[in-house]
């Protein structure tokens, strides 16, 4: 009985994961809360990191979360505070909640910045199209592992 229901867990489990892969726009690794490699392969820059965390015209992090000895204007604070984030989450960590933080958090107001399928209320231009490229959430995961402080 035991074996039977282990085994009916680990397939809802497996099953849910690869529901969620497919919400993506392109195939990930999901380990846990984390998804240890880069996407696409793509190395981030924490400089362009930056930019696009400030930025309105890109990830405009900023409208919901604060981070100490940021040089940007009006802070949020309907999310956590970022200072000191590569400190408390892994690089993986980090990652899958820009990627698809809903696949973490059901019912959170963070955008899930890498996803394509499973929205709504999408614009016509925007179908398809994740909010932010594999190269952009890299450079934001690269700004953010290096705020240990």
């Amino acid at each position: 009985m035991k074996i039977a229901a282990s085994t009916g867990f680990l397939s809802l489990l497996f099953l849910a994961a690869c529901g969620q892969e497919h919400r993506l726009a392109n195939p990930v690794q999901i380990t846990g809360d984390a998804i240890p490699e880069p996407l696409e392969g793509k190395q981030g820059d924490p400089a362009k990191g930056r930019e696009i965390f400030i930025s309105r015209e890109k990830g405009h992090c900023v409208l919901c979360h604060q981070m100490a000895g940021l040089d940007a204007e009006f802070q949020g604070n309907v999310g956590p505070a970022l200072t000191g984030i590569g400190a408390r989450l892994t690089t993986g960590q980090i990652r899958y909640r820009l990627v698809d933080a809903q696949g973490i958090w059901p019912d959170t107001v963070m955008p899930s910045y890498y996803r394509t399928g499973g929205l709504r209320q999408v614009g016509k231009g925007y179908r398809g199209t994740p909010a932010l490229n594999a190269q952009q959430i890299e450079d934001i995961v690269a700004f953010l592992e290096m705020q240990a402080d």
